[in-house]
């Protein structure tokens, strides 16, 4: 199989009126297909269920996107039970044919794209720009990981060989396993943490996000449209507390693929670590969890376009990444010039219905979400000096406008603690060497930059700078599939570097094979 290069599927220019006229088509065309009823697919049989999961949009919570069949331990064990049993032919699949898939799908979501935005506009309030990203990365991950598939499955370089032997080393898939995707990647991470695992050649229980399951039920469109047979990927929505415990408990569940909060991603690999009756192998995890991630500006830094990816870092899709700037360390001499420019920025933000063309901020996921935000807000009320936002906005939506909380201390919970939202906390630094230091005292270590003039300071930070993520002069988000692979240490997660040249290899495992005669 001759592929070229792969490339990054190309952002959608809204500026063109024919580009933006076909966003609102598509945004009129989804609407009228809202509140439909999704059922559950296990081993390619659809099941209706009693009790739904209605999926709202948190612009409008009064719209109800999609009812999502609410799947029960027991078919959480019937998944993963059929999983196990599709395993056995599916790994058997040459692997050209599994990228075959892998590049069907891609070709759907193209074909879909604008379509796609839409649900995620709707779902999960991102904006324009945002929706397009994330279907783009979506693309990207089945592009690049079809790839890495083939490059996998050529013939490898030989080990060392010894006399009178003919030595292999391959690599076979795992099994049956699970996946656990978050509702802000509702389709780059879901589709992600599934097709990764599937081109490697094992088979999935795909347990989406409460708060999204209607746009991974469209993927299962998707990869129907794209040939995947039946039983590969089984889709079953439900309660985190009884249905994901029960996909991660199963002992025929051979593996976890998870992106979410740390307390989830513990919990998982807390359970993850016990044997169960009839296992018969240590279950791997591939944990993705939060961050708390700081951009150090120095007094030599560029502060126009320090300023700039401070705010694109902190508010794009509500600060609702975990690679989300949620705080800046600055040196003293260039802090209340820096400050000012921030807020200036994020002042001009707008904050409205997503589905209109010029909002740049949605609503947060939902009123839970909300809630805890605002608790925060208020923590930084006490803790420094709110000089942006704080106040909450009127209307039924889940909206909360960029905060800012000035002269926050190193050690504060606003500095320490995952927010998961629009707010952001500076904190002042005597230096470099002392904002590097204020960088490093999270127990995260996802993303992080460093905006500087000095090649040394720059140094030090690859040196130093402990995260799995480093920036340096420009934003912290918007990790791009193959060139910035994703994944961070300590609490945020086994650093399993999504969009790399290692994520595959993942899923596999490796089997050396010597013969004689």
């Amino acid at each position: 199989m001759t592929l070229s290069a792969f490339r990054n599927e190309p952002f959608t220019d809204f500026g063109d009126p024919a580009n933006a006229a076909a966003m609102e088509q598509a945004l009129a065309d989804v609407r009228a297909q809202l509140g439909r009823t999704y059922p559950l697919i296990v081993a390619g049989e659809r099941i209706t269920t009693e009790k739904t999961i209605a999926s709202v949009n948190p612009a409008r919570p009064d719209e109800v996107v999609g009812y999502a069949a609410s799947a029960t331990v027991e078919h959480a064990q019937r998944a993963v039970a059929a999983a196990h049993e599709r395993f056995q032919t599916w790994r058997t699949v040459p692997a050209a044919e599994r990228a075959e898939v892998l590049f069907g799908a891609a070709e759907e979501m193209r074909r879909r794209k604008l379509e796609l935005c839409a649900w995620i506009i709707y779902e999960v309030s991102k904006s324009w720009a945002e929706a397009d990203s994330d279907v783009a990365e979506a693309i990207d991950f089945c592009e690049y990981y079809a790839r890495e598939m083939l490059r996998l499955d050529a013939p490898p370089e030989l080990p060392v060989q010894m006399p009178g032997e003919r030595g292999a080393l391959r690599y076979v898939p795992l099994g049956a396993g699970v996946a656990i995707p978050p509702w802000n990647f509702p389709l780059a991470i879901m589709v992600g943490l599934t097709v990764a695992p599937v081109v490697a050649g094992n088979t999935i229980v795909l347990k989406p996000a409460s708060t999204s399951p209607i746009i991974a039920a469209k993927f299962m469109e998707v990869l129907e449209a794209a040939g995947l047979p039946a039983g590969v990927v089984s889709y079953l929505p439900g309660p985190g507390g009884s249905v994901g415990d029960a996909l991660v408990d199963h002992p025929l569940t051979r593996f976890i693929a998870f992106t979410g909060s740390k307390e989830v991603g513990l919990r998982i690999y807390e359970r993850a670590a016990k044997v169960h009756p009839g296992q018969l192998w240590l279950k791997r995890t591939v944990l993705e969890m939060g961050g708390k991630d700081t951009i150090v500006v120095d007094e030599t830094a560029d502060l126009g376009a320090a300023s700039e990816g401070i705010v694109a870092s902190a508010f794009g899709f509500q600060g609702q990444k975990c690679s989300a700037c949620s705080r800046v360390v600055a040196v003293g001499q260039v802090y209340d010039e820096l400050l000012d420019r921030v807020v200036e920025r994020a002042g001009g933000l707008t904050v409205g219905d997503p589905s209109e063309r010029g909002t740049f901020m949605g609503a947060v996921i939902d009123g839970r979400s909300r809630d805890k935000i605002r608790e925060y807000i208020d923590i930084g009320r006490q803790e420094g000096r709110v000089v942006l936002g704080g106040d909450a906005p009127q209307g039924t939506g889940y909206f909360v406008p960029p905060t800012i909380v000035a002269d926050v201390a190193p050690d504060s919970r606003l500095s320490q603690e995952e927010i998961f939202g629009p707010v952001l906390a500076f904190i002042k630094a005597k230096d470099f060497d002392e904002a590097l230091a204020i960088a490093n005292n999270t127990e995260y270590g996802l993303t992080g930059g460093v905006y500087s003039q000095v090649s040394e300071r720059l140094a030090r930070a690859r040196e130093e700078f402990h995260v799995g993520n480093l920036y340096l002069n420009r934003k912290i988000t918007g990790a791009m599939v193959g060139a910035h692979p994703f994944g961070g240490f300590n609490m945020s997660g086994t650093d399993s570097k999504a969009g790399g040249p290692d994520y595959v290899m993942l899923f596999l495992q490796g089997k050396s094979i010597a013969e004689r005669g």
